[in-house]
C-alpha cells in the first residue's frame, strides 16, 4: 500500500476502506482525490455505522414534506401554506478543542443548514454536555461554549429559547455541543440541494476560503479524542456579522425564482457541497479552483476542496440567471463567484486551470461503505442494572438529611439549578416571536404572527437512562421531549435527533447506539412521531473511556390558537393540584434508576429504567385536551428530580395574582401527604415517568379528574397552591424563598 497508516489515520481511512477505494477507482488515488474520499467517508458524511441502524426510525407521517437524509434539514406541513424546517447537529469535538469557535460555528452551521432549505431561521436551542463544574477545565469549557453560542446567535439575530445544560465525569473530556435550528418558510418556496440540470452554473458565495478547518468536523468527528492543542487549527473560525448578510442575500436570491438549488458548505466543505447535490441530482460536475475566491495565498488544491471554511453557500443555477442572481449578492456586498459547471457525466472533477486535480465516479464518493456490527453488552453492563433497597440506604439512616434536606440539595445540584446564568446572555426575544421564553415552561413557544398559531420546540437527551439501559433509555428521551411539548399544549408533530456515542467498533458501544436508536423507533411508533432530520456524533472517547451514550431529540409541537399555551408556574393561590399519571405517590426501586437524587446523594450510576409507553401517550394526550380546552392553568412534567424537585420548581416559578408575589407555595392534601410510603426518598424523588403536574381552578377540579378516568389515565387531587411554603406533611416544610435561593445558585460560582 503506497499510502502510509499515519495519512490514512489523518483522514480517518482504514486500511481495507483504502482498498476498497483502489478497487473501485480500478487505480491508487491521488492526494486530491484521498482527501476527498476520506472527507466523504467520515462517519460524519458517510453515516458509516450508523446507517443502517438509523433506517429503523419512522421518517415520514402526513405532514412531512422533507424526511431524514433526503434534503439538509427536515421539513413539516404546520397549514396554512406554511412550513417549519429543522435540525439539530454536533459540534462536539471542535468545541473540545477551541471552545467558543467550535460553539460558535456549530451554530453558524446549522443556521447555513436551515438556510439552505429556503427557510429564514427564528430560533436557536442547544444541548450541552460538560464535567463536573468544580473542576476549572470544565468551568472554562462552559463559559468558552455559552459565550460562543451567544455572540454568534445575538450577532445573527435569531433568539436562543431553550436548551439544556448537563454534568457528568463521563464528558470532562469530550464535552457535547449540539446546536439545534428552526426556520418557518412558504411551502412552495421550499429550496432543493439535488442539482439535477447539466450545464448549471456552480455558484459559490460568502467567505473567502481558507486553510481553517481542514479535517475539522469530518475528520475530528471520526476519530476518538486525545491531543486538543495539536488540534486547533482544525476548528473553523465564524464571522456571524457575514453570516447574517449571507442570510438576507440568500433569502432574496431565492425569491427571484432563479436559484434551481441551494446547499451549505460545512463538513468536508466544498467536497461535501458539490458532491451531495450533484449525487442528489445523480448528475456530475467540473469545479475549477483557480475560480474560488480565498483568503490566503499558497493554497494546494488538497486545501481548497477540504477547507470548511465558514459562512459560504453553493447555489445553482441556470447560465442565463447568473447575472441577476449575482446582482442580488453584490447588493449584500456577499463574494459570488461561479466556480463550476453540472455535467450530464456522473463525475466528480476538479481541475485548476487546464490541469486535472481529480477525477473520480460521484457514486463512488457519495457512497461511504456501510458496517453493520454485532454488539454486545459487557459483564459490567448488565451488572449496573441490578438494584436492591439495601444497596440504596434511606437518607436519614445514612446520616444525609430528611426529605427537606434532599430537595434542597437536588434543587441545588448542577443538572437541576437555574440556568439562568446562561439565558440571561441569549437574547430569546429578537424577532419579537417568543411567548414562553426560556426557564418559563417546559417548552420553548413562538407565535407566528401572521396565521395566530403557535410552535413548541424542546430539546432533550438522558446520557444516564441509556447507559443503564439503552433501549428503554431511548424510550424515555423520545418520551420526554414529547412531554415537555405537550406540557405547552402543542400536539408533538416530528423529531430531530443527534446521536453522541462512543467508538462504534467497539462491542459494547455499537449495542448501545443499536438498542438506543431500536427503542427510539418504537417510542415514534407508539407516540406517532417521525423523525425528519439528525446527526451522528461518535467515537466521542478519550484513552478508551467513553461518555454515556447520550441521544439528544429535538422536538417540534402545534397550536393552532397562540393565546392557549400554558407555563410551567403555578399562576396563583387557591389552585387545585392534579398529579397525572399516578394515583399515588409509589415506592418502587426501579424508579432510583439513573435518577439525580441517587447520583448526588449516594454517587451512584445504577438500576432498571422502566416505562409504559401506552400510559405514556394517554397521559400527554389528555394533558393537551385538557390545556386546550381551558381547564388547565400550568403544566409540568416530573423529570429530574422527580416529584418533589417538579413541585418545587412550580413554586419558584410560579406569579401569585392575589398576592402580587413572585412564586405561590403550596400545601398537600392530607390524605395524599399521609399515602407518602415509607421509603419517601424513591417516592418523592424517584424519576418514574408519564407524570405531569397540573393547576386547575377548585371548581373545575371534577371536570378534571373525569376527564383522566374517561382517558384511562391515573390521576389525584393531591392539594392546593398557597401561602409561601411548600409543605408535603411532616416530610417537607421549607419557605418558598429558601427553595429558590437553593435552586438560583447552584450554578453561580460557574460564572464567578
Amino acid at each position: 500500500m503506497p499510502v502510509s497508516k499515519e495519512i490514512l489515520d489523518e483522514i480517518a481511512l482504514s486500511p481495507d476502506e483504502y482498498e476498497m477505494i483502489v478497487e473501485r477507482l480500478d487505480r491508487e488515488p491521488n492526494p486530491v482525490e484521498l482527501g476527498m474520499f476520506g472527507a466523504l467517508w467520515s462517519e460524519h458524511c458517510g453515516y458509516k455505522h450508523s446507517r443502517p441502524l438509523l433506517r429503523m426510525l419512522p421518517s415520514t407521517s402526513e405532514r412531512t414534506l422533507s424526511q431524514a437524509g433526503a434534503e439538509n434539514a427536515g421539513a413539516i406541513d404546520i397549514g396554512n401554506g406554511l412550513a417549519v424546517v429543522f435540525k439539530v447537529e454536533s459540534h462536539n469535538h471542535p468545541s473540545a478543542v477551541e471552545p467558543l469557535q467550535g460553539a460558535a460555528t456549530g451554530v453558524g452551521g446549522i443556521v447555513r443548514d436551515i438556510l439552505a432549505m429556503g427557510a429564514r431561521p427564528v430560533a436557536l436551542l442547544n444541548s450541552l454536555r460538560f464535567g463536573p463544574p468544580s473542576e476549572p477545565a470544565n468551568r472554562r469549557l462552559l463559559r468558552g461554549v455559552v459565550d460562543g453560542i451567544g455572540w454568534y446567535g445575538n450577532c445573527i439575530g435569531v433568539p436562543d429559547v431553550a436548551g439544556e445544560i448537563y454534568f457528568d465525569e463521563s464528558y470532562s473530556q469530550n464535552p457535547l455541543v449540539n446546536a439545534m435550528c428552526v426556520g418557518i418558510a412558504r411551502i412552495e418556496d421550499l429550496a432543493s440541494a439535488a442539482a439535477d440540470t447539466p450545464g448549471d452554473v456552480l455558484l459559490l458565495v460568502g467567505a473567502g476560503t481558507g486553510r481553517d478547518g481542514i479535517h475539522g468536523a469530518s475528520g475530528l468527528a471520526s476519530r476518538t479524542f486525545e491531543e486538543e492543542q495539536e488540534l486547533r487549527p482544525t476548528v473553523q473560525v465564524g464571522n456571524p456579522f457575514l453570516e447574517k448578510t449571507l442570510i438576507e442575500a440568500c433569502l432574496e436570491a431565492l425569491a427571484t425564482g432563479k436559484v434551481r438549488a441551494l446547499q451549505d458548505l460545512g463538513a468536508a466543505g466544498l467536497t461535501s457541497a458539490v458532491v451531495e447535490s450533484v449525487a442528489r441530482g445523480r448528475r456530475g460536475f467540473v469545479l475549477d479552483i483557480d475560480r474560488v475566491h480565498r483568503r490566503e495565498s499558497g493554497m494546494s488544491g488538497y486545501d481548497v476542496m477540504l477547507s470548511e471554511s465558514q459562512e459560504r453557500m453553493l447555489l445553482v443555477a441556470a447560465e442565463e440567471h447568473v447575472s441577476e442572481i449575482r446582482n442580488v449578492f453584490q447588493k449584500w456586498d456577499v463574494a459570488c463567484h461561479a466556480v463550476g459547471t453540472v455535467t450530464e457525466e456522473q463525475t466528480a472533477r476538479v481541475t485548476e486551470g487546464s490541469q486535472t486535480l481529480a477525477a473520480a465516479p460521484v457514486e463512488h464518493l457519495a457512497d461511504a461503505p456501510q458496517y453493520r456490527l454485532s454488539g454486545q453488552p459487557t459483564p459490567e453492563d448488565e451488572a449496573r442494572r441490578r438494584i436492591e433497597w439495601a444497596d440504596v440506604p434511606l437518607a436519614e439512616a445514612a446520616g444525609l438529611g430528611n426529605a427537606g434536606d434532599v430537595l434542597l440539595r437536588l434543587l441545588a445540584s448542577p443538572n437541576i439549578a437555574s440556568r439562568q446564568g446562561v439565558y440571561r446572555q441569549y437574547d430569546h426575544q429578537v424577532q419579537t416571536n417568543t411567548v414562553v421564553g426560556p426557564g418559563e415552561g417546559d417548552a420553548a413557544v413562538l407565535r407566528i404572527k401572521e396565521t395566530g398559531q403557535a410552535i413548541a420546540v424542546a430539546i432533550d437527551g438522558n446520557g444516564r437512562q441509556c447507559y443503564l439501559d439503552p433501549y428503554r433509555g431511548g424510550q424515555r428521551v423520545v418520551a420526554e421531549v414529547t412531554r415537555n411539548l405537550s406540557c405547552v399544549g402543542t400536539e408533538p408533530l416530528a423529531l430531530t435527533d443527534c446521536l453522541n456515542f462512543g467508538n462504534p467498533e467497539r462491542p459494547d458501544i455499537y449495542y448501545q447506539l443499536e438498542q438506543c436508536i431500536s427503542g427510539m423507533a418504537d417510542a415514534c411508533r407508539q407516540l406517532g412521531v417521525p423523525v425528519v432530520s439528525g446527526n451522528v456524533s461518535l467515537y466521542n472517547e478519550s484513552q478508551g473511556t467513553a461518555i454515556f451514550p447520550t441521544p439528544i431529540v429535538g422536538g417540534l409541537g402545534l397550536l393552532d390558537d397562540a393565546s392557549k399555551h400554558c407555563r410551567a408556574g403555578f399562576p396563583g393561590s387557591g389552585l387545585a393540584v392534579v398529579l397525572l399519571g399516578a394515583e399515588r405517590l409509589t415506592a418502587e426501586v426501579s424508579d432510583l434508576a439513573g435518577s439525580e437524587y441517587l447520583y448526588a446523594v449516594h454517587g451512584m450510576v445504577r438500576g432498571q429504567p422502566e416505562i409504559d409507553m401506552e400510559l405514556e401517550g394517554r397521559v400527554q394526550a389528555l394533558c393537551r385536551r385538557l390545556i386546550g380546552d381551558g381547564l388547565t392553568l400550568s403544566a409540568h412534567d416530573c423529570s429530574d428530580g422527580g416529584f418533589a424537585v417538579a413541585l418545587a420548581e412550580c413554586c419558584i416559578l410560579g406569579d401569585d395574582r392575589i398576592g402580587g408575589g413572585g412564586s405561590v407555595g403550596f400545601t398537600a392534601a392530607d390524605a395524599f401527604a399521609e399515602s407518602v410510603p415509607e421509603r419517601w426518598d424513591a417516592a418523592l424523588f424517584g424519576e418514574a415517568p408519564s407524570r405531569i403536574l397540573v393547576a386547575v381552578e377548585a371548581t373545575q377540579l371534577p371536570d378534571v379528574l373525569g376527564a383522566a378516568d374517561a382517558a384511562g389515565v391515573p390521576a389525584a387531587a393531591i392539594g392546593e397552591t398557597g401561602g409561601d411554603s411548600l409543605r408535603i406533611g411532616g416530610r417537607v416544610d421549607l419557605p418558598v424563598a429558601e427553595l429558590a435561593d437553593a435552586w438560583r445558585g447552584g450554578l453561580s460560582g460557574v460564572w464567578a
